[in-house]
């Protein structure tokens, strides 16, 4: 099935519970190029994912569990397939795929996605025409696809928000460093996963950025 407007929506399963299960950086790896899903009265949007960013347990001081359990990160404690939706700056949230055995804070975040359904439901949440504005960061990605911050503890296998198996799967990806972290944050940890030369991620890595191609 290719890439287009005859996507058929009603035929997407979600991924296993297995599948989150495999370490946390090849999930980031082979989340690219599966469908996020999310089924609502209004519509149901549906995106290719193009970028993502692995958070782990062990060395990562970006990691949101780096200091301890707390009330906001305590779904990342929860079983593999979790839904961990979180604020930042007060004002934007963030879809991460919980990851690793129970009781292993692990994570990716979803970071970029190319809108393949619900276009025009994602215009409307977006307020935004182009359809490379809409889903092109992880806090866009959120709006367009109407994550809340009652997500939070979904479980991805069995709900309404979902991802499937990729449809195209790509070819070639980049791995690099992740983006948005302070210093001493973990932001020297190749992390950061995109398919490469894709049109609908959030930001290329630069060019002074360390960055490997890995055929899929």
């Amino acid at each position: 099935m290719g890439r287009d407007a005859n996507l058929q929506i009603e035929k997407l399963t979600p991924l296993p519970r297995e599948f989150y299960l495999q370490p946390t950086p090849e999930v980031a790896r082979a989340l690219l190029g599966c469908v996020l899903v999310h089924r609502t009265d209004a519509g149901t949007p549906a995106g290719r994912i193009v970028e993502t960013e692995a958070y782990l347990a062990e060395g990562d001081a970006g990691c949101h569990a780096a200091r301890g359990r707390t009330a906001r990160n305590d779904p990342m404690f929860g079983p593999p397939g979790t839904v961990y939706v979180y604020l930042i700056y007060g004002m934007h949230l963030c879809l991460n795929l919980v990851t690793a055995p129970e009781g292993v804070p692990e994570a990716v975040l979803l970071r970029a996605a190319e809108p393949l359904a619900g276009i025009e439901q994602m215009r409307a949440r977006r307020g935004r025409e182009r359809r490379k504005d809409l889903c092109s960061g992880p806090a866009k990605l959120v709006a367009a696809f109407g994550v809340r911050l009652e997500h939070n503890r979904e479980d991805l296998t069995r709900g309404a928000l979902f991802v499937a198996p990729a449809l195209d799967p790509p070819e070639e990806i980049v791995v690099t460093t992740r983006i948005g972290l302070g210093a001493g944050c973990g932001e020297e940890l190749m992390l950061r996963c995109l398919i490469a030369d894709d049109p609908w991620v959030s930001r290329p890595p630069g060019p002074d950025a360390p960055a490997r191609r890995e055929k899929r």
